[in-house]
């Protein structure tokens, strides 16, 4: 192989590594471990195979569900300046890669949860890329819900942690969905407000986008962050997670809706960026402090 087509190979190969997203699913990884902590009350060496399993599985199909949201929304993302440069939308890559490569990832990691997990894992995960695909991607550009129906999928995966573990979906499961599905929405609204001129050059029907003002999200924004405070020391409530998590939670959704409060007073790009980076220390802190707080290193 010469020099030029070992480029082209790698280049080929990166392209179709970015259409999987991997720093998103490297969250979704973070979450989907968290999940199995909890669940799990701790973690031994024994437990290991699952834990891999369960990852790789739910990494497969999150992967796949990304690579399928590139491929449709190719077209759009070549109207936005902060996605043109990504290998469909600049005609890299031909679209029946990332179409062939979607299909076989989500596939592939459905299967191998269903034969090596349980089925529930497996059709959590299969649920994860049906709304993700075929549901949220189109309804970005019919209504401003997509953002809340969007937030499921990015929930899900720390249920599907707690379901490789216990195959049920008990209390505790549904209080650490809540914690992600409420966390996302400051955190998308703050990104949707800094890039509202390019949403709505690609046609995508964004809160921020609808209203201009503005108003309409931020108060969305203060409502979600309000409510994750009582959602996340929930987990206290249940016995899952101590004191230390509890004043952790506490602090950390103050800080979120603080924040939050000062966009929607100021509604300036750099307001908006606070919100967007306290969303970012929040959700990894907390969930070091599930880890740590909730006696799941023994």
């Amino acid at each position: 192989m010469n020099m030029s087509a070992r480029a082209k190979y790698s280049l080929l190969l990166a392209d179709c590594w970015n259409l999987t997203k991997p720093r998103v699913i490297g969250m979704v990884l973070v979450t989907t471990v968290t999940g199995f902590l909890v669940a799990n009350g701790g973690f031994q060496w024994s437990d290991g195979w699952k834990l891999l399993l369960t990852l790789l599985g739910t990494g497969l199909a999150g992967g796949g569900s990304t690579a399928l949201n590139n491929y449709l929304e190719r077209d759009l993302d070549a109207l936005m300046k902060r996605t043109q440069m990504r290998a469909l939308a600049a005609g890299r890559l031909d679209p029946s890669v990332a179409l062939s490569l979607g299909i076989l990832l989500v596939v592939s990691g459905v299967a191998l949860l269903a034969f090596a997990i349980n089925l529930l894992s497996a059709f959590l995960v299969l649920l994860t890329a049906f709304i993700y695909v075929l549901i949220y991607t189109p309804l970005k550009r019919i209504t401003w819900l997509n953002t809340s129906i969007g937030a499921i999928t990015g929930a899900l995966p720390i249920m599907v942690g707690w379901t490789a573990v216990r195959n049920d979906v008990a209390a505790g499961s549904w209080v650490l969905f809540g914690i992600l599905y409420l966390w996302q929405h400051p955190h998308v609204f703050a990104v949707t407000w800094m890039y509202r001129e390019d949403y709505s050059r690609a046609g995508y029907k964004m809160l921020s986008v609808i209203d201009p003002t503005g108003r309409r999200a931020f108060h969305q924004a203060i409502l979600f962050s309000l409510a994750l405070i009582p959602v996340s020391i929930a987990l206290t409530a249940l016995g899952l997670a101590g004191m230390i998590y509890l004043i952790g939670a506490i602090l950390l959704g103050a800080a979120l809706l603080t924040v939050s409060l000062t966009l929607a007073q100021y509604r300036t790009i750099e307001a908006a960026r606070r919100v967007l980076y306290m969303s970012l220390i929040y959700l990894p802190l907390l969930l070091l402090l599930i880890i740590l707080d909730a006696g799941v290193l023994r």
